[in-house]
């Protein structure tokens, strides 16, 4: 499934329009930055509520296919820029992080 499609289908919020047509491979949660470096999986989705330029440099680190901001938190301006630059795709989630990651799941697993 698509980014794009994932985010319509779990009505989250694009806060980038950047690699909407990467598929999404799994979801992830962590906020540990170094534990989702060496764990997640290659275009997993990570779910988080970091918001700071780090969580866009292990995106792009870990190869992720997007990142889900859960419980309603935004970006900084700084992270957001990087996001951009760099090309990754950015969700927004208004839910709790167990509920945004449940959701995900569901989705990705029906649509196998």
């Amino acid at each position: 499934m698509k980014v794009s499609e994932l985010c319509k289908a779990a009505g989250f919020t694009p806060v980038t329009e950047d690699a909407a047509d990467r598929e999404v491979g799994g979801v992830y949660a962590c906020d540990l930055l170094s534990w989702v470096i060496g764990r997640a999986a290659e275009n997993a989705a990570l779910v988080t509520v970091m918001t700071n330029v780090n969580v866009i440099a292990v995106a792009v680190m870990a190869d992720l296919s997007c990142v889900v901001l859960s419980e309603g938190v935004r970006l900084d301006n700084a992270a957001l820029l990087k996001a951009q630059q760099n090309g990754v795709a950015v969700l927004s989630s208004e839910k709790p992080t167990f509920e945004t990651c449940v959701e995900l799941n569901r989705i990705l697993n029906c649509a196998d």
